[in-house]
C-alpha cells in the first residue's frame, strides 16, 4: 500500500483501497466487486466502477460497468450499494476477461442508459 493510500480519510479513498470492494444489492446479496475505476482525465472524477461478476478462479468472470452515480458507500457493510437485482445485472452490458473489449463513447451511451443515468458522454 502506497504512503499515500494510508493516509486517506473521511470521504477520501485512494483507488487501490477501492478496487476489491464488495458491491451488494439492496437485499443484501453480493453481486461482486469492485475491479477497476474509470476516471475522467480532464476532471478527475470517477465516471464508473468496473465490477467483477461471476465466474470461477477467473474463469467465466464477466465485467460490469456501473455508472458512479448507481453506488452508494454503506459503512456498516464495508462495501458499496447498487439498486440492482441479479437478473437485472445478468442483462446488463459487460464484457468478459478474454475478449478484445474496447470503450467507445456508444458503448458509454448503451451503459448509461441500461443504468438510466444522464451520460457521461455527449
Amino acid at each position: 500500500m502506497s504512503e499515500t493510500a494510508s493516509r486517506t480519510a473521511g470521504n477520501l479513498i485512494a483507488a487501490e483501497k477501492v478496487n476489491g470492494t464488495s458491491v451488494y444489492n439492496h437485499a443484501g446479496e453480493t453481486l461482486g466487486s469492485v475491479d477497476d475505476i474509470m476516471i475522467d482525465k480532464s476532471t478527475g472524477r470517477a465516471i464508473y466502477a468496473i465490477m467483477a461478476f461471476g465466474g470461477f478462479l477467473g474463469m467465466g468472470e464477466k465485467y460490469h460497468p456501473l455508472p458512479w452515480a448507481t453506488l452508494k458507500y454503506d459503512t456498516g457493510k464495508g462495501g458499496y450499494v447498487v439498486d440492482l437485482d441479479k437478473n437485472k445485472l445478468e442483462g446488463a452490458p459487460n464484457y468478459d476477461r478474454a475478449s478484445a473489449f474496447e470503450w467507445t463513447p456508444a458503448y458509454g451511451r448503451k451503459v448509461d442508459d441500461y443504468y438510466n443515468v444522464p451520460t457521461y458522454w455527449l
